[in-house]
């Protein structure tokens, strides 16, 4: 069986591209970076969210010698010219902090009409052989910003994206519903005869 390696200690996203995997009948055994704990992580210092997943999964194929997988990911508001976009993680100055980000995203944007509120969440999945091969799909969900957050699934801007045709917000649906149209989900999905097509 094949090893891919997936550059992330996400165990969410891991559970999430086994799923993928799976259902597309991909024999692949899929392991995390976790699996290799001296592996600093790697610097996104790219300006798209392709450039920071390819950068990722060289650097682990690279490091481990195993076809690595990888994805960058955000949100993109129309009025604030695709911003956060890469700088979603770290929108209020710290990494990571969800609740910092939304607050002042959402300060950013009280005063905007519900018809100017467009935004979408991208994502790029990439896959990097330690050949140099690489191969990048991007996947994407668009919606409305809700002027307050609402839900308690997922993660990060989940909570104010009401993705189009629904009457919910990304984090008012099931992880299994979200997965159906999310932008990481599509992006994965489409990585998946890429996959088929380079390792069998």
């Amino acid at each position: 069986m094949t090893r891919l390696i997936l550059a992330t200690r996400n165990t969410g996203k891991i559970t999430e591209l086994r799923a993928i995997l799976a259902e597309a009948g991909l024999p692949h055994e899929l392991i995390g970076a976790d699996a290799y704990p001296d592996i600093p992580d790697v610097k996104e210092t790219g300006v798209t969210f392709a450039e920071n997943a390819l950068l990722k999964a060289h650097a682990l194929a690279q490091a481990t010698g195993i076809p690595a997988v990888a994805d960058d990911s955000g949100l993109c508001v129309d009025v604030l010219g695709g911003a956060p976009g890469i700088l979603s993680a770290r929108w209020a100055g710290r990494h990571g902090d969800d609740q910092a980000n939304l607050d002042l995203l959402l300060a950013q944007l009280s005063d905007i009409a519900e018809e100017h509120r467009g935004a979408h969440f991208a994502c790029a999945a990439a896959l990097a052989l330690p050949d140099g091969t690489e191969r990048v799909v991007e996947g994407r969900l668009t919606g409305t910003l809700r002027h307050a957050p609402a839900g308690t699934n997922g993660f990060g801007y989940d909570p104010i994206l009401q993705p189009d045709g629904q009457t919910r917000t990304c984090a008012e649906l099931t992880p299994a519903e979200k997965n159906a149209i999310s932008h990481r989900g599509k992006a994965f999905r489409a990585l998946v005869p890429v996959v088929r097509e380079l390792l069998g």
